[in-house]
């Protein structure tokens, strides 16, 4: 079976950091591409980053020079480490798992920011 599982999420101040792992098992995970999402109450899930099996990266404008996105392929895991965290941050963050048109979507993740 394949499961991709999020963990990390929790409540910071404005201005801390946090740091998500995204664990996937099943899966050749140096061949995939994860992307992180995330989805604020009422609103659409949206992209954040993402890196690719090269190690590429991309970051959603919003994040850029906060978010920092890495991979360990020894231990099947993606991190998000998120800085200088502002009230537009607070959402379920999701971690995507994709090879092609085979993917996987983890449970998410709570992040909160206390003002």
């Amino acid at each position: 079976d394949v499961r991709v599982v999020e963990s990390g999420g929790g409540l910071v101040q404005a201005g801390g950091s946090l740091r998500l792992s995204c664990a996937a098992s099943g899966v050749t995970f140096s061949q995939y591409g994860i992307t992180w999402f995330r989805q604020a109450p009422g609103k659409e899930r949206e992209f954040v980053a993402t890196i690719y099996a090269s190690y590429n990266t991309y970051y959603h404008d919003s994040v850029k020079g906060r978010f920092t996105i890495s991979r360990d392929n020894g231990k099947s895991t993606v991190y998000l480490q998120m800085n200088s965290l502002k009230p537009g941050d607070p959402a379920v963050y999701y971690c995507n798992a994709r090879l092609g048109a085979e993917q996987y979507w983890g449970q998410g993740a709570r992040v909160a920011v206390s003002t």
